[in-house]
């Protein structure tokens, strides 16, 4: 599941190409547009984005140019973003409706154009901006509804999978990674925050140990609403936690010892955004039956309280770390955020008991 998929048509394997088997230009362009601002001299053309989204961009045009490498229209001499032309992009989302959704075949061709945009400012893009429009009338949402279950199910389905690796006689890799699966399960059952943070969850600095309890603390940077979200972590879940980091995390890591990445892939690697979001949706659709992505897991938190603390209208907004309103005061927002986590957890665990 890490970043590759089978084109239904082809059968050829489907991949985001990575930026160091990019045509030259291309690269350099991209380098260039991601160089960091130093003093008074002003960055790159994408410097102001964060490294998620820097890293997002780079594997939609990553896959763009790997449609064109299996198609043989890849040139590896041509300029800065030349590649994208009327053609190219036409063939790319043929491909692309033969296997994804309306809405991600819309979200591919945004991004692509943004990320043109970004390595040659000054060209004309009118017409794949024309495209992006019709993509844009053509995407219809699938209903999410079927797919929205209560957190005590997410959180019992991760306990579950933990056990089912402490027990199981397969390779310890494979334990390791089903150990991993199910943590992320529960964890973000418990802690319903974004993708983008769960993902660059990193020990000793966002996911740190305050007498005994584990917490996750993200700064104002690191959050869309620009508020420290700090929650802690249910103590059902520490004795988990410490025995995938004692036990499972270092098989995953093979000694790689630079990282304090929290989520470690099989390769040794720290997981990418693309690859945590895809795991967390296929051990859900392995585990109870239903494809819940990561986005869906804050729904479910939203509709579990919704449904089981109406003395508390708030608590969802506050769960998910969203205002209240435009005077609500920063201490307030944190002290809500920690108290909803902890009444939601009570909530999780009481249904899950029943």
């Amino acid at each position: 599941m890490n970043e590759e998929r089978k084109n239904s048509v082809s059968g050829q394997a489907v991949r985001s190409l990575p930026v160091a088997l990019w045509p030259a230009a291309d690269r350099a362009s991209w380098e260039e547009a991601c160089r960091p601002s130093v003093r008074l001299k002003p960055g790159g053309a994408a410097s102001h984005l964060k490294p998620v989204v820097q890293r997002d961009l780079a594997q939609r045009y990553g896959l763009f140019l790997d449609c064109l490498s299996r198609s043989g229209r890849l040139d590896e001499k041509t300029g800065a973003g030349a590649q994208v032309t009327p053609d190219n992009v036409n063939a790319y989302v043929a491909e692309l409706k033969s296997r994804v959704s309306s809405v991600t075949v819309y979200g591919s061709i945004q991004k692509l154009r943004r990320f043109v945009q970004l390595i040659t400012p000054d060209r004309d893009l009118g017409w794949l901006i024309a495209i992006e429009r019709e993509l844009f009338s053509e995407k219809r949402p699938r209903p999410k509804w079927g797919r929205v279950v209560y957190a005590d199910v997410l959180v019992e389905a991760g306990l579950t999978l933990m056990a089912e690796a402490e027990m199981s006689k397969r390779p310890k890799l494979t334990r390791a990674r089903m150990f991993r699966n199910g943590l992320m399960i529960a964890l973000l059952g418990y802690c319903p925050i974004r993708l983008k943070n769960f993902a660059s969850l990193e020990i000793e600095r966002s996911f740190v140990n305050i007498d005994g309890t584990w917490w996750i603390v993200l700064t104002a940077a690191e959050t869309k609403e620009k508020r420290e979200d700090e929650r802690p972590v249910p103590k059902e879940l520490t004795n988990s936690i410490e025995r995938y980091l004692e036990i499972y995390r270092p098989i995953l890591a093979r000694g790689n010892d630079g990282s304090n990445a929290l989520w470690m892939a099989m390769d040794g690697k720290p997981m990418s955004y693309a690859s945590v979001g895809e795991t967390i949706t296929e051990t859900a659709r392995m585990t109870i039956g239903v494809k819940v992505s990561p986005h869906l897991f804050r729904t479910a938190g939203v509709t579990t309280l919704a449904t089981h603390a109406n003395g508390n209208p708030h608590a969802g907004s506050a769960l998910l770390h969203h205002r209240r309103g435009p005077g609500t005061q920063e201490n307030y927002n944190r002290a809500s955020c920690v108290s909803a986590g902890k009444s939601y957890a009570a909530i999780t665990q009481a249904y899950r008991r029943k």
